[in-house]
């Protein structure tokens, strides 16, 4: 028997389970969001979406079979490579790509695209791994830290020029995985600040209170420790720079496209134009509600059936569970996916090399942040920003993207005692 038959029961087949459990309530759901009882379809039918998400499933199978039938080593020795590939496709993709609602992140195939955008994170993910797995390499370092945000900035600032801001935004995961490996406290600390102080500037219309608000606080500081000039003269630099901050932020904001602009504005307001920008949310939240708690039934969902929610196969697509199988539809798939997350925890904590650790904390990263954001869009507490439910949404791309990441961490892990000795 060769050596590497003897890891096939290595494969960890719970996280595969938990994997096939969501596609296929997902595939469920997206015939559901799709579903017109009066030209009823069947769910296998290649002309509506479900039909379509079938052979995405399909393929995104045989994806599973070529990673886990290849060499371990593969993904690890190309990473950098797939890294300069999926660079090349971002860079083409705003010259020859389908442009689609003002964005050109796709290139069409038929009646299939495909976005490199998503495929890109897990080539990321992969050279981030790969450059991190030196021995030398140290996040308490300033030059290490610059190199590793180098590599997450160069696919975000190419993707920016689609122009896609959630896609983008979606890169800033990482930053949970270089939070695990080391990367100092005090960037966290600022980066909530700032988000904090960037929420504050948006929601709060009359920047004065503001000011206010932070003078006293500045004040407060001052009184609460030794009166140096120095250290007055330091917090009143921070205060201004605070101040200075909102006032510019307001500028930056009147200068995105007016769609940017409306959905920021819908989160702090939802009923600032409940027939216009914030028809999605509002719709979203009705249907989600309307299920209560065991919900409408299958195929009985009326804000889907009437298309009340736009995009409900795709970025909405969590709305059609909740109208159908309410709150324990809801929280059954809710669980699914924190079952999920924390079993890619343990299998990373157990990992022998720190390129599987680092690759599987990507993987993490990245899905907790789908996760995460698209229930809080549909909900009304984030805005929307066009990010899919991993596993669940409509979408070749998406459905590919997320099997690649997360079955190159199951090969990993199934091979963490040869990659060990590999090392020694």
């Amino acid at each position: 028997m060769r050596q590497d038959d003897l890891y096939i029961n290595k494969i960890d087949w719970l996280t595969i389970t938990i994997y096939a459990i969501l596609v296929i309530i997902g595939w469920f759901n997206i015939y559901a969001a799709v579903y017109d009882e009066q030209a009823a379809k069947s769910i296998f039918d290649f002309s509506i979406n479900s039909g379509k998400q079938l052979v995405w499933i399909g393929t995104a199978l045989l994806l599973i079979t070529v990673i886990m039938v290849a060499d371990y080593r593969l993904f690890e020795n190309l990473s950098l490579v797939l890294y300069g590939i999926f660079l090349f496709f971002l860079l083409i993709t705003p010259f020859f790509g389908k442009e689609i609602n003002g964005q050109r992140a796709w290139f069409e195939f038929g009646a299939f695209r495909l976005q490199p955008a998503e495929f890109a994170k897990f080539a990321t993910a992969l050279a981030l791994a790969k450059f991190m797995e030196r021995p030398s390499f140290d996040l308490g370092q300033t030059k290490y830290q610059l190199q590793a945000l180098l590599i997450i900035f160069l696919p975000v600032s190419l993707i920016m020029l689609q122009p896609d801001t959630g896609t983008a935004m979606v890169y800033s995961a990482f930053f949970i995985m270089l939070y695990r490996e080391g990367m100092p406290q005090r960037y966290y600390i600022l980066g909530l600040t700032f988000i904090t102080i960037s929420l504050l500037a948006i929601g709060v219309q009359n920047n004065i209170y503001i000011v206010i608000a932070v003078g006293l606080i500045v004040l407060l500081l001052i009184l609460m420790g030794k009166k140096k000039i120095s250290r007055i003269l330091g917090l009143s630099l921070l205060g201004g720079l605070i101040i200075g901050y909102t006032y510019s932020l307001d500028y930056v904001i009147s200068k995105l496209p007016e769609h940017q602009q409306n959905r920021i504005m819908v989160l702090f307001n939802p009923d600032i134009d409940p027939l216009g920008v914030g028809w999605n949310v509002t719709q979203s939240k009705i249907a989600i509600g309307s299920g209560g708690f065991i919900g409408k039934g299958y195929l009985e969902g009326t804000q889907t059936k009437f298309d009340f929610v736009p995009e409900q196969h795709t970025d909405f697509i969590f709305c059609t569970l909740g109208e159908e199988f309410g709150w324990i539809g809801s929280f059954v798939v809710i669980f699914l996916f924190c079952a999920l997350l924390i079993r890619l925890v343990y299998l990373a904590e157990r990992q022998k090399t720190r390129f599987s650790r680092v690759y599987g904390y990507c993987v993490i990263s990245i899905l907790l942040f789908h996760f995460m954001i698209n229930i809080a869009m549909t909900v009304g507490l984030f805005p929307v920003v066009g990010i899919p439910l991993p596993f669940f949404s409509y979408g070749g791309s998406s459905l590919w993207s997320f099997t690649i990441l997360l079955f190159i961490f199951i090969k990993l892990d199934s091979h963490r005692i040869q990659l060990l000795g590999r090392m020694s």
